[in-house]
């Protein structure tokens, strides 16, 4: 007989079997404006089939097995032979496998397929983060190959494949293949130019021996690798693939897996290269150029990975609120608990938005040439990593303490998700790069700030708040006293008048304007919750509900 003290009762059932994407108004809107109508059905189709699965339980266990079975290093055989392989739990191949097979690592060749990626990406983030590194690595190589068109043709097809296939092997023996890169030493951290690897040429053009060591070098198992090394033309851009044609194994030497705070999932290793056989990519002493748009397109996947932990973590706050009851109510009806909700479902939709956004201006780039939305990416893209990835902590932690003590317990998956949430802002150049990188755009490029202020002015005359920053904004731009210093604050800004601009063209209003009133009216206080009480709040914390 059950004792009666363990009657379960005002607990929320688990989200469970909803489809992810379908159950995100923010992001099936931004794809209904982003694509073209002849591409919306199957899109849709796609990302719900897409969605259900991140929703359901299975991809969900996937998920947890992934993270509390992480990858192990094997640098022998039983023979004592190095082998220099990392073993990974069944669920992270299924994972990789859904994800590759849903085309995840294919946008550049498709029509619309940077926004179609983008939100599968959003939505297949959401069942689990740490595998999304190799699939943005393998993404973001193809501009980098297209600099050498015979290496284009050759790896291109295996990149943007939707097959995964497990396993070293030869690429040419493989239907698809996964790429990774090895940029940061320890010496030199974001500042690549500090690199010491060497590469000595060999006889056959472009062939070069790679001596040296990587601090940092994520998902080791991938075929194949883009590499900075000093040649004796200065640094350059390289091809590592882990096996040869031969059959053979590149060497390719791995010292250690990295004891990670989140993303346990996935392998970050120390590698060290002797001798190692590298393809040059690009021209040499061209390397920072050569992998330029490879580093765009990787910044704005932490964008869109943040924006899905931010997702989730306020799709799990507000299904938590729905069901529990406190202090003689339904916690989701509670005035100051709507409040909370309301305001970190803004900064949710405002970051999906943007991602958006920014995807959109990549097809544009891709399918006409645009310049305009070149030159907005060249400026957007590194403000919205700053201020976007750096919002996603907060916002997780923000929402775990909306479950309370449930919330603390690694059974509800926010833990993870908080573990997880740093890790975008410090990818692909921590904060302090990317407010430089505005600057260094700022005074470089005239035209990229023409471009952003073109984006944020189709929005003037919506918003007084709106406008009232955008002129702000200008005031601090013309001010270069100290603008070093005053670096992040600007980007900070820019960031904030962008997504502003955004919700008051295409938010549905209280969306908009509890937006504008709190991040650019300045009617809010330093913590979530704070919002003006005289919004609509419901109507916000209603939109971004997930319907089980």
């Amino acid at each position: 007989m059950a004792a009666t003290t363990h009657t379960v009762t005002n607990q929320a059932p688990p989200l469970v079997g909803y489809d992810v994407f379908l159950s995100d108004r923010a992001l099936t809107e931004g794809v209904e404006r982003h694509l073209a109508p002849g591409l919306l059905d199957e899109a849709r189709d796609e990302l719900s089939a897409l969605g259900r699965t991140a929703g359901s339980a299975q991809a969900q266990e996937w998920g947890v097995l992934a993270n509390e079975n992480p990858p192990r290093l094997r640098t022998h055989d039983r023979y004592g032979n190095r082998i220099d392989e990392v073993d990974f739990h069944p669920s992270w191949h299924r994972l990789l496998g859904h994800a590759v097979g849903a085309g995840l690592t294919d946008a550049w060749g498709r029509p619309g397929g940077h926004v179609r990626r983008a939100a599968g990406f959003l939505v297949w983030t959401q069942a689990e983060a740490g595998h999304g590194c190799p699939l943005s690595m393998t993404h973001a190589a193809v501009p980098a190959l297209r600099t050498d068109p015979a290496l284009a043709a050759e790896w291109e097809p295996r990149l943007t494949s939707h097959v995964y296939e497990e396993g070293l092997r030869p690429a040419g023996d493989k239907a698809g293949v996964l790429f990774g890169m090895g940029m940061t030493e320890k010496q030199g951290g974001s500042d690549v130019r500090a690199n010491t690897t060497q590469a000595r040429p060999l006889g056959d053009a472009g062939e070069y021996l790679l001596t040296g060591h990587k601090w940092f070098c994520s998902a080791p198992m991938c075929d194949g690798f883009l590499v900075l090394a000093q040649a004796p033309g200065g640094l350059t851009c390289f091809l590592v693939p882990r096996v040869l044609d031969d059959g053979t194994r590149n060497t390719f030497r791995i010292q250690r897996l990295k004891d990670k705070l989140g993303n346990r999932s996935n392998a970050s290793s120390e590698v060290e290269f002797d001798e190692t056989w590298a393809r040059r990519v690009g021209d040499e002493g061209r390397g920072v150029r050569t992998i330029i748009e490879m580093v765009a397109a990787t910044r704005l996947d932490c964008v869109v990975g943040s924006a899905a932990l931010m997702r989730q973590g306020v799709a799990q706050a507000i299904h938590h609120a729905a069901y529990r009851s406190a202090f003689g109510g339904v916690l989701i009806e509670k005035p100051l608990m709507r409040n909370v909700l309301a305001d970190l479902a803004l900064e949710s939709e405002a970051a999906t938005t943007l991602a958006l956004r920014l995807a959109a201006a990549q097809d544009a780039v891709q399918s006409t040439g645009s310049e305009q939305d070149q030159a907005l990416l060249r400026l957007a893209v590194p403000a919205a990593k700053y201020w976007v990835t750096k919002r996603c902590t907060p916002v997780v932690a923000e929402a775990l303490e909306c479950l309370g003590g449930n919330g603390y317990v690694e059974e509800s998956g926010l833990p993870r998700l908080l573990r997880e949430s740093p890790l975008n802002s410090i990818w692909e150049g921590s904060g302090n790069v990317q407010a430089l990188d505005v600057l260094r755009a700022l005074q470089r490029e005239p035209h990229a700030l023409d471009a952003f202020l073109q984006e944020v002015g189709q929005a003037r005359g919506a918003d007084h708040r709106l406008d009232g920053s955008i002129k702000n904004l200008l005031t601090e731009l013309a001010d270069l006293d100290g603008i070093e210093a005053r670096a992040r604050r600007l980007v900070e800004r820019m960031a904030l008048v962008l997504q502003g601009a955004l919700l008051v063209r295409w938010a549905p209003s209280e969306v908009a304007d509890a937006f504008c009133a709190s991040r650019l009216g300045g009617d809010w206080g330093t913590a979530f919750g704070t919002l003006p009480h005289t919004l609509d709040l419901g109507a916000v914390v209603e939109r971004a509900r997930a319907r089980v």
